[in-house]
């Protein structure tokens, strides 16, 4: 298996990792989570928001690196663009669980970014 497949794992655990920050709370509901992460401030409900946010591009980055393989793109790029693409997300996380929303636009950026090149060296 590749390192970019590995990526993709990793972009799946990723969001539920800021999930579990989100509901690390001595009266977390576990019968009605969604409603207990509704009402959440500050770091934690960053920490929800960013849990979202990787879900949400998940399916791109996933699009991508599959595309990519089936292209037969040069596969260290795109072990290169997944990587970066993961190291991104992690980043992105931190940024946003500590409110520094610029750098974590940037950051957002530089991972759509990763993602538009693995289309890119697939092409």
């Amino acid at each position: 298996m590749t390192i970019a497949f590995w990526c993709v794992l990793a972009a799946g655990i990723l969001p539920q990792l800021a999930g579990l920050y989100a509901k690390a709370s001595r009266d977390y509901d576990n019968e009605n989570p969604r409603d207990f992460l509704a009402v959440q401030q500050g770091a934690k409900a960053r920490a929800n928001a960013a849990m979202q946010n990787g879900y949400e591009g998940l399916a791109l980055f996933i699009g991508a690196v599959i595309i990519a393989h089936i292209l037969q793109a040069d596969q260290a790029k795109v072990d290169m663009l997944s990587l970066a693409y993961i190291a991104a997300r992690v980043i992105y996380s931190i940024v946003y669980i500590k409110g520094l929303g610029t750098i974590r636009s940037i950051v957002w950026a530089i991972g759509i970014a990763c993602i538009v090149g693995l289309f890119v060296i697939a092409a």
